[in-house]
């Protein structure tokens, strides 16, 4: 994991925690135990982007709802909770392509010190 984030977020430490632990899990999950993974700034908040497969487009509107995974093994629950985290923090979040083809989540609207 890659941090180019220099911002401090005001945020349940614990939650945070658990938003970047449940994307770091996603992108190893798909992306294999040597995907990269990138936590950076944006205005008014933050990405983390990972050099895995990415998101089918038509599958975007998808991803944060319970229970969808494309994963055997998974529970699909790891990127609802994400969601569900941002909006308990009033922040947007959304999936987009990153730089190099993968998985892309954005939010905004975060409390920035």
């Amino acid at each position: 994991m890659r941090a180019e984030a220099t911002a401090t977020v005001r945020a349940d430490r614990s939650r945070l925690k658990q938003v970047l632990e449940n994307l770091l899990r996603n992108a190893v999950s798909h992306g294999g135990a040597d995907v990269t993974v990138t936590v950076g700034d944006l205005d008014g908040g933050f990405y983390v982007v990972d050099a895995g497969p990415g998101l089918p487009e038509d599958e975007r509107g998808e991803v944060f709802e319970a229970g969808h995974t494309t994963d055997s093994n998974g529970t699909g629950f790891g990127l609802a909770i994400v969601e569900r985290v941002g909006e308990a923090h009033g922040w947007a979040v959304c999936v987009t392509d990153g730089p190099d083809g993968g998985a892309r989540s954005e939010f905004t609207g975060v409390g920035i010190e």
